[in-house]
């Protein structure tokens, strides 16, 4: 058995250059937090290939809302593949289903011919996917590399069982990583057998912005914390994850 791999989904340079210096092996770099990840921009790429020598990941969503994307859509998407290609992108992150919940073979198809040699991680689509296993199937016939899943639920916690039964069904033709909500005691749950090769976890934590000033009436979200704290990586997590990955 070999190391575990330990990859972060980062929303913010900071957490980016925290991620990288506090030992996770990967970046997920995204935009967007509170739509669960969209495309970031070629500006932030482009930053952190100067600033960080851990392999980053470029998540592909163009929007938030379901993963039925429209022709036009897709061809943001093959644009977007080719501009954060030049500058660097170690492999993509996305996931298409069709208006019926199976995974879009041709939409997949057409993302990664242009994606080419990079490897694709097919993300939680997976996970709202109507059947699991024929997913599972046609994933790895498009050549994805691997499978970000919470088990089909809305947590790692909650849909353990059904990972343990994916690393079973995948076997060594794709890598299932395990991500939502992970934890740290999942790393030894999940690697009862032997078979956990990656783990996707934020390990995010707040810090208090630096402002000294907040309007008294415009708040410019819902989100009443909005404008006083930034959104960052924790150090103690991410130790207490190669804590135990360093167990295994």
């Amino acid at each position: 058995m070999g190391k575990i791999l330990l990859e972060a989904p980062v929303f913010t340079a900071e957490a980016a250059l925290k991620a990288a210096e506090y030992g996770i092996d990967r970046l997920e770099l995204c935009s967007d937090f509170g739509e669960g990840g969209e495309t970031p921009s070629a500006g932030m790429l482009a930053f952190l290939k100067e600033k960080v020598d851990i392999p980053i990941f470029v998540m592909l969503r163009p929007r938030g809302g379901d993963f039925v994307y429209t022709s036009e859509e897709l061809y943001i998407m093959k644009k977007e593949i080719a501009i954060l290609k030049s500058l660097g992108a170690d492999g993509f992150v996305f996931g298409v289903l069709d208006p019926n919940g199976n995974v879009d073979k041709d939409a997949c198809k057409y993302l990664i011919n242009v994606a080419e040699e990079l490897p694709c991680t097919f993300h939680r689509a997976f996970d709202i996917a109507a059947d699991k296993k024929k997913a599972l199937e046609t994933i790895i016939d498009l050549g994805f590399q691997r499978i970000l899943t919470s088990g089909g639920e809305n947590d790692v916690s909650k849909g353990l069982e059904v990972i343990l039964e994916l690393f079973e069904l995948a076997g060594e033709e794709i890598i299932i990583m395990p991500g939502g909500g992970s934890k740290p005691e999942h790393v030894s749950q999940l690697n009862i057998k032997g078979q956990l090769r990656e783990i996707h976890a934020s390990c995010k934590s707040f810090r208090p912005t630096q402002s000294t000033y907040f309007h008294p009436s415009v708040s410019l979200s819902s989100d009443p914390n909005a404008f006083r704290q930034v959104l960052t990586v924790d150090h103690a997590m991410v130790s207490m994850f190669r804590k135990e990955i360093t167990a295994q």
